[in-house]
C-alpha cells in the first residue's frame, strides 16, 4: 500500500520492492502464488462447513462457576464442538467435502462464501446431539461455507521453495493460527542460521515431486480433509489417486499377491499375501494379518533367496571434470575408486545430516548416486543448489535425475551368487561372482539374457546380496527371467516391511527415521563413514558438537502381539532417557526390536531399559550394533 495525496492506494502490480529472502504466506491463494513463481504447489482448499447455535442456558448455568468448556473432539463422529458466545460450534470433517479453486482464487471472490451444503454434515450434525443431549432444541444461528487449504498429507508447506534461492514456504495451513508461532520461529532459524533444531522434513516443500498435479492435490486434499478424524493405525495406506506411479512389473507384482504401499507417488511393494487379498481388514495397531506375511518373507531370504523391488529408489548422475572435486566438498566420506562404492552422507551447515547417499564411482568423474526414494525433489533439490553455490568454483559439473530411467531389483540371501550365476548362463567365467573377482561393495556391468544391467554388490538386509540396475523398460522382461529362474530355487518376492525389520537386525540406519537434520553422523553411530582428513562441508561443526545421545539398537521382550513402530518413549526407572525411531519383529531373534536414540550415559550394551508400546511397558536390552551377523560374514561370504 502506497500513500498519496493523504489517500491510500493499491500500487502492488507496479511496485518493486528488493529483499534478500522472501516468505510467501497466501493461504487460499497459494495456487496463484505458485504460478507468478513458476513452481508447483499442492496447496488447494477444500470446502469446510461449521455451524453455530444459539444460546445453550445449561452452558450458561455451567459458565456462572467454571472457566469455559472444554474442546470436545469425537473421533467416530468426526467433530470437534466448542464454547461460543455461551452456544455450541459444531466443525465436522465430513465425507465428500470437495474441493475449490484449482487453478487460484478469482478476483472476484475475496472474503466470501459458498452456497450451504447441510445435508452433508447431518449425520455428523446428528451426532453432536446425540453427544450434547441439550443441543437437540437449540436453533442454529449462524451456518458458514468457507475454503479452507489442504495438502496431500494434511501437513504444511513450510521451508525452502524448490529450484528457488532465498524463497521460503509458508503454505497449505489448514489449522490457521495455532501454528503461527512455530513457523515463525523456524522459519527465522533457516533464514538466519540454514537449519532448525529440529527436523522439519515432514513439512519440506520439496517432498512433493514436480509430478504432482493439481487433479492429484485436488483429490488427496480432499481425502486429507476427510481423514482429519479418522482413527489412524501405523499401517495405514491411503487409497486416493492410487495407482498412479507404477514400474512396469507393477502388474506382476499384483498377480503375486503384493499389497502396495505408497512413496513418492510409486506403488511399492508392503508385503506379499495372494491376489485379491483385501488390504483394509489387516490394519491394526497390533500384529495385523500382514504380519504373518512378512515373517514368510523376512525367514526366506535370511534362509534361502528373496527378491525385492527397489525401483523407487532415487537416482542421479552427476559429471564433469570438477565431479569429483565437487562431491569431495559435498560428502563427508572419501570418494570410492572406479567401480566400486562408498556408503556416504551430504551434512548441512551445522554438520547434522541433510541426505545419505550410494555413491558408485562409473569413471574418473562420473558418479552414479543412489538415495532414498521419499525423497527425490529433496535431494534433487539440494544437490542443484549446492552445485549452483559452488558454481564460481566447480564450473564443469552436470546433475541428472534418471531416477525413472532405471529399474531396480534386489537379489538376497544364502543362494544369491549361485542364483546369478545361472541368471548370467555361459556369457561371464564360472566364478564371476566370486570375492576375487566380484568383491563386496563393488559394481560391475553383466547381461542377464538381452538385458543390459549394472550389477551392485551391496546389501540392505544384511545378506549376501546384489541390486540389478537395469533400463526401466526392459524391466518386464528381466522379472520373467528372474521369476522363471527363482522356481527353481524356491525364489520369495519380499516387500518393504520386511526389509524393513531385516536392516534392524543389521542397525543400518534408515534416512527419515535414525537419520535426519537434528543428527550427527556420529550420534547415530556413523563416524567410520566420514574421513576427517579432507575438508567437507560442515565439517568443523560436526567435530566440534557435543552430543549428549547415541543411535542404539534393543531387542524387546514379551511383546506377544505387538510390535513397535517407532517414535515410542524409552524408559529407565520411570524416568524418559529416549525414543524409538524404527520398530518391528526380528524373525532371527524371534522378538521385537527396534532402533532410536537414548542419552550417553545409558547407551551401554547390556542396559535394561523399558519400551511403552501401547501403553504399556516392556523389557528392552540396548545390543552390540548389527546384533545380527556383527563380523559381517554373510555379506562377504564366497563360494
Amino acid at each position: 500500500m502506497l500513500e498519496k495525496g493523504g489517500n491510500l492506494i493499491k500500487d502492488i502490480e507496479s511496485k518493486i520492492i528488493f529483499c534478500e529472502n522472501l516468505i510467501t504466506a497466501t493461504g487460499n491463494h497459494a495456487q496463484k502464488t505458485a504460478e507468478k513463481l513458476g513452481i508447483k504447489t499442492p496447496a488447494i482448499p477444500v470446502e469446510h462447513q461449521y455451524i453455530i447455535t444459539e444460546e445453550d442456558k445449561n452452558l450458561v448455568d455451567y459458565r456462572k462457576n467454571n472457566p469455559e468448556h472444554p474442546v470436545i473432539r469425537d473421533a467416530d463422529a468426526k467433530w470437534y464442538v466448542r464454547e461460543e458466545r455461551y452456544g455450541w460450534i459444531l466443525g465436522p470433517y465430513e465425507k465428500n467435502a470437495p474441493s475449490r479453486f484449482h487453478n487460484g482464487v478469482p478476483d472476484n471472490f475475496r472474503a466470501d462464501l459458498f452456497p450451504l451444503d447441510l445435508e452433508r454434515i447431518e449425520k455428523e450434525y446428528l451426532s453432536m446431539i446425540h453427544r450434547l443431549p441439550t443441543t437437540e432444541n437449540l436453533g442454529i444461528k449462524d451456518d458458514f461455507n468457507g475454503p479452507i487449504c489442504y495438502t496431500p498429507d494434511g501437513n504444511p508447506l513450510v521451508g525452502p521453495a524448490p529450484g528457488l534461492k532465498n524463497l521460503w514456504l509458508a503454505e497449505g495451513f489448514s489449522f490457521g493460527i495455532t501454528a503461527a508461532g512455530g513457523v515463525g520461529k523456524y522459519l527465522t532459524d533457516l533464514i538466519l542460521h540454514g537449519e532448525t533444531e529440529i527436523d522439519l522434513s515432514s513439512l519440506d516443500p520439496r517432498r512433493f515431486g514436480d509430478w504432482i498435479t493439481k487433479e492429484y492435490s485436488s483429490k488427496k486434499n480432499e481425502e486429507a480433509y476427510e481423514h482429519v478424524f479418522i482413527l489412524h493405525h501405523p499401517d495405514e495406506e491411503r487409497g486416493a489417486c492410487r495407482p498412479l506411479k507404477t514400474a512396469p512389473c507393477y502388474d506382476r507384482m499384483k498377480k503375486k499377491g503384493a499389497q502396495f504401499g505408497c512413496v513418492n507417488g510409486w506403488e511399492r511393494p508392503n508385503y506379499f499375501a495372494y491376489e485379491g487379498f483385501n488390504d483394509k481388514i489387516s490394519r491394526s495397531f497390533k500384529r495385523g494379518k500382514w504380519w504373518k506375511y512378512s515373517v514368510k518373507e523376512a525367514e526366506a531370504l535370511r534362509n534361502n533367496l528373496g527378491l525385492i523391488d527397489n525401483t523407487a529408489f532415487t537416482k542421479h548422475l552427476i559429471h564433469g571434470k570438477d565431479a569429483t572435486d565437487f562431491l569431495n566438498w559435498f560428502t563427508c566420506n572419501k570418494l570410492p575408486k572406479i567401480s566400486k562404492i562408498n556408503l556416504t552422507y551430504a551434512l548441512t551447515e551445522k554438520g547434522t545430516i541433510r541426505s545419505e547417499y550410494t555413491i558408485i564411482r562409473i569413471e574418473k568423474e562420473k558418479y552414479y548416486l543412489i538415495s532414498s526414494g521419499a525423497w527425490q525433489a529433496y535431494d534433487g533439490d539440494f544437490l542443484e543448489k549446492s552445485i549452483e553455490s559452488k558454481s564460481h568454483i566447480y564450473k564443469d559439473l552436470k546433475c541428472v535425475d534418471v531416477t525413472s530411467m532405471k529399474g531396480v531389483f534386489s537379489i538376497a540371501g544364502p543362494k544369491a551368487r549361485i542364483f546369478l550365476q545361472k541368471a548370467i548362463g555361459k556369457n561371464f567365467d564360472r566364478d564371476f561372482f566370486s570375492n576375487k573377482k566380484f568383491p563386496w561393495l563393488s559394481t560391475k556391468e553383466i547381461e542377464i539374457g538381452m538385458c543390459p544391467v549394472t550389477a551392485i554388490r551391496v546389501s540392505y538386509t544384511g545378506e549376501l546380496g546384489w541390486e540389478l540396475h537395469h533400463p526401466i523398460e526392459m524391466q518386464n522382461y528381466l522379472f520373467d527371467l528372474l521369476e522363471k529362474l527363482g522356481e527353481e530355487f524356491d525364489l520369495q518376492f519380499v516387500g518393504a516391511r520386511a526389509q524393513n525389520w531385516l536392516r534392524m537386525e543389521k542397525s543400518y540406519a534408515a534416512f527419515g527415521n535414525e537419520l535426519a537434520s537434528d543428527v550427527t553422523p556420529i550420534e547415530a553411530g556413523l563416524e567410520r563413514f566420514i574421513d576427517k582428513s579432507k575438508n567437507f562441508k560442515g565439517k568443523d561443526q560436526l567435530l566440534n558438537k557435543k552430543s549428549n545421545i547415541m543411535c542404539v539398537t534393543l531387542l524387546i521382550s514379551d511383546t506377544i502381539d505387538k510390535d513397535p513402530w517407532g517414535r515410542e518413549a524409552i524408559f529407565l526407572d520411570g524416568k524418559r532417557v529416549g525414543r524409538l525411531t524404527s520398530g518391528g519383529y526380528s524373525t532371527f531373534f524371534k522378538k521385537s526390536i527396534g532402533m532410536g536414540y537414548v542419552d550417553l550415559k545409558y547407551c551401554k550394551v547390556g542396559t535394561k531399559l523399558e519400551i511403552k508400546i501401547l501403553n504399556e511397558l516392556y523389557n528392552a536390552t540396548i545390543v552390540e550394533n548389527s546384533p545380527y551377523d556383527p563380523n559381517n560374514e554373510k555379506v562377504r561370504k564366497d563360494f
